[in-house]
């Protein structure tokens, strides 16, 4: 085989030279797809449309915490607990799916998990400021904080003129 024959061969294969085990493509079959050589189809419309109703059922989940029907109405911090739950399911559907985070390849953990535990890290490292704030202040600043007992007495006065004069609200 001369180095003429050669190029002849390689200039007619349609994609250039084979480099991994797999059938050859036809030589008339030049099927192009949208998404452009090398990258896969994301699984259509059927699938985003099933992501959508997702997001749209855990959006009614969470408007739920609020109505009649949420069994642990007298429990504030369960509602909470639920919607941060809710919350963080939406955020990775859309993630996943609708940023293609699903169908990126293995790289991607390495750049989300530092971030999720430098993310956890940072919070964690909040909280013993959040829960001793109240306890080493000025006398002045002690002076004007919000209590708990006075959070309660500003709810009962709301609740007590709207009951005496409910056309004003």
């Amino acid at each position: 085989m001369s180095d003429h024959d050669a190029v002849e061969a390689h200039a007619s294969e349609p994609h250039g030279p084979i480099t991994r085990v797999g059938e050859m493509p036809e030589p008339g079959n030049h099927e192009h797809s949208a998404h452009g050589p090398g990258q896969h189809s994301h699984g259509g419309v059927g699938k985003y449309l099933l992501v959508f109703v997702a997001l749209c059922f855990l959006t009614t989940m969470s408007f739920l915490t609020f109505t009649s029907y949420w069994p642990w109405r007298n429990e504030p911090h369960v509602g909470w607990a639920f919607m941060m739950a809710v919350s963080c399911t939406k955020a990775m559907l859309v993630v996943l799916f609708f940023m293609h985070v699903f169908w990126e390849a293995n790289w991607k953990y390495v750049l989300t998990i530092p971030a999720a535990m430098m993310a956890i890290f940072l919070a964690l490292m909040l909280v013993p400021d959040i829960g001793l704030r109240n306890r080493m202040v000025s006398q002045e600043r002690a002076l004007y904080m919000a209590r708990p007992s006075d959070v309660r007495l500003m709810e009962q006065a709301g609740e007590s003129q709207l009951l005496t004069n409910p056309t004003t609200h």
